[in-house]
């Protein structure tokens, strides 16, 4: 294997991996910002040394190894300067003696033994904005570079940036301890939690970048943080609603590409394919969300959604007027100009491009639109659809560009060719 095939394959790899290593080197050495270093030098290492020795033959433990060693190395020089006798336990733990004292007390009274979690609810942390908790955990928890996160915000890359660097500081200056908080203090970190889940979720869904249309090992970790705290809080409605949203979203998979990874859309997709026992999953979490008065909640109401599409068997059968009142709703309950771009595509079904065209332009001045490929993908459609090619071709020329996702970028500049040929 050539050194570019070796980079490609550790690009991939690492992207599935770094949280595990984040959140394990964080557990160890107590500090985020520690953490993010030490997995840095792993993989500067392994960029050295795999081109010339090889991939290993377990290159995810070679990696978890190597990042073991490294914290272990750290713990002993600050054991060495600063002769803090309170950190031995960290040391015990890591080959394999049994943890005593404050270290010990603190895992047992956790109510999840688990470094993900631990590493989600700490950048969750009260002490730090909800915008850069969110920020900071797509970057840790996720892996998602600074520009991804920036797109999936619909913000410039330096305000990102800044937030991160900003909550990695904060918790540093307050030594927040890397933990999962006691069950009477989750509900006030659970707002940014969700939303980072709803988020990692959506970048695996439908990646804003690179050459893959999904990134299912996102929706896969944020599948199963989702179930977790939904055992953590069987009660709580927006984690159900959550949950439902992320199950059925996620039981279309499957159909959403062809094997070379080509994207195969909605209308296109075989429904035999999807997963029915994954849409069982979700509805049932959606039915006990409403059962227990959540059914306005912005994420129950996006399951709804998700919930129309998955109980019909034909694309041709879809509720769309149902549908189009469904994000009527939503817009009332969390506005945003995303919400009405999703709900013009709903009312083009139910009542003709013409009326969701009116509702594009509006959303024309947006200024969290400016540089978002759907807006003018949407527009291309529906002038496509009136017969205005001319325009649809600008359009979906237009979006193409201002995607990141190969993938994405194919699909549109095949359109915008298919109005050339008609």
């Amino acid at each position: 294997m050539n050194a570019a095939a070796v980079h490609r394959r550790l690009d991939a790899l690492w992207r599935m991996e770094s949280p595990k290593l984040l959140a394990r080197l964080a557990r160890i050495t107590g500090n985020i910002d520690t953490a993010e270093e030490l997995a840095q030098d792993v993989l500067v290492v392994a960029l050295e040394r795999w081109p010339r020795e090889g991939v290993p033959d377990n290159p995810a433990a070679w990696l978890m190894t190597a990042a073991k060693h490294r914290a272990i190395d750290h713990v002993r020089q600050r054991q060495l300067h600063a002769r803090k006798q309170d950190e031995y336990g960290v040391e015990l733990e890591l080959h394999g003696a049994d943890m005593q004292g404050d270290d010990a007390q603190r895992l047992a009274d956790d109510d999840i033994g688990d470094d993900l979690l631990r590493l989600l609810f700490t950048s969750c942390h009260p002490l730090l904005p909800m915008e850069s908790r969110v920020a900071l955990t797509l970057r840790m928890l996720g892996g998602l570079s600074t520009p991804e996160i920036a797109r999936a915000f619909l913000q410039p890359e330096p305000t990102v940036a800044q937030r991160i660097v900003r909550a990695k500081r904060t918790l540093a200056e307050k030594q927040v301890p890397f933990e999962v908080p006691r069950k009477a203090e989750l509900p006030e970190r659970l707002d940014a939690v969700l939303e980072v889940l709803y988020l990692v979720f959506n970048e695996g869904y439908a990646a804003t970048s690179g050459d893959d249309w999904m990134r299912p090992a996102l929706c896969e970790e944020a599948l199963r943080l989702g179930r977790v705290l939904v055992g953590l809080l069987p009660n709580e409605t927006e984690a159900l609603g959550l949950l439902a949203l992320m199950e059925l979203q996620a039981s279309r998979m499957p159909a959403r590409t062809q094997a070379d990874g080509t994207p195969i859309l909605l209308p296109q997709q075989n429904r035999s394919r999807w997963d029915r026992l994954q849409i069982q999953r979700g509805l049932q979490a959606l039915v006990r969300a409403q059962r227990l008065g959540g059914a306005d909640g912005p994420y129950a109401l996006q399951a709804a959604l998700a919930a129309s599409h998955a109980r019909a068997r034909r694309f041709d059968d879809t509720d769309w007027t149902a549908i189009a009142a469904l994000y009527a709703r939503l817009m009332q309950v969390a506005p945003s100009p995303v919400v009405e771009l999703n709900r013009a595509v709903a009312v083009a079904k139910a009542q003709g491009p013409q009326a969701a065209l009116a509702i594009v332009e509006g959303l024309a001045a947006e200024p969290k639109l400016r540089d978002y490929a759907p807006l003018p993908a949407v527009r291309g459609d529906l002038l496509q659809q009136l017969g205005r090619l001319d325009e649809a071709r600008v359009e979906f020329e237009r979006a193409a560009a201002l995607t990141a996702n190969a993938r994405e970028s194919t699909v549109l500049l095949a359109r915008a060719a298919a109005c050339d040929a008609a």
